[in-house]
This record gives C-alpha cells, structure tokens and sequence, in this order.
C-alpha cells in the first residue's frame, strides 16, 4: 500500500471514531460504483449523511477542502443519487459533508463540514 493510501486509510479511520463519538451510526464505506466512491455512509438521527474524507499532513498544496473542487462534487452526487436509488431510499433526508483530518505528528485535528453541496 502506498503511503498516501495510508493516510487516506488512517483518515477515513479516524474520521468513522469521530463520528461514532458524536452518535453517528456508520452503516457503509468505501461504497464504490461506475459514477465514483463515497467514503463514510452514516445516519445522524433521520438523516443519511454521505461524506467525504480528505487527509492531510501539510497545508503547502492547499486545505483537505480545497480537492474537493466542482468535478469531485459532481462525481460524488452522482455516486450519491446511484445509492439513494439502488437502495430504493430516494424520499429520505439526506445530506453531503465533508471531513478533513489534519495530521500531526502524533497528533490529529478534525474539521466537519456540514452540507457541502
């Protein structure tokens, strides 16, 4: 595995114990299809919340937020829309956020964003 998997991997990690700690129910991830992939599927009381988990060690080529740009957005309300219908879920509350971790060292920082599109 390659090292910047790792860190995705150990974000995506982190970002699910995050979750879980704030009452979250993680029920998917890595959920993979034709029209992209969704790293962290979770209920937050009645809402389907999809989310997006960008990793960084280092800030000099820009914020977590900032690689989530219109082409990954799209791709992602894509592969949104293929679960929502594939699972005959289309009438539910849902919602897109995004998760940055920002590695230190030893140490981590999180930052939820709600509602990114």
């Amino acid at each position: 595995m390659y090292k910047r998997h790792q860190i995705g991997k150990l974000g995506e990690d982190l970002a699910v114990k995050y979750l879980e700690q704030i009452g979250y129910k993680v029920i998917e991830r890595n959920f993979e299809c034709r029209q992209g992939e969704i790293d962290i599927i979770a209920l937050d009381k009645n809402e389907i919340v999809f989310i997006e988990v960008k990793t960084r060690t280092s800030i000099k080529f820009g914020t977590p937020i900032d690689a989530v740009n219109e082409i990954k957005q799209k791709h992602l309300l894509k592969a949104v829309k293929y679960y929502l219908y594939s699972r005959n879920l289309e009438n539910e509350f849902v919602r897109i956020d995004v998760i940055e971790i920002y590695l230190y060292e030893h140490r981590y920082r999180v930052n939820h964003i709600k509602q990114i599109i």
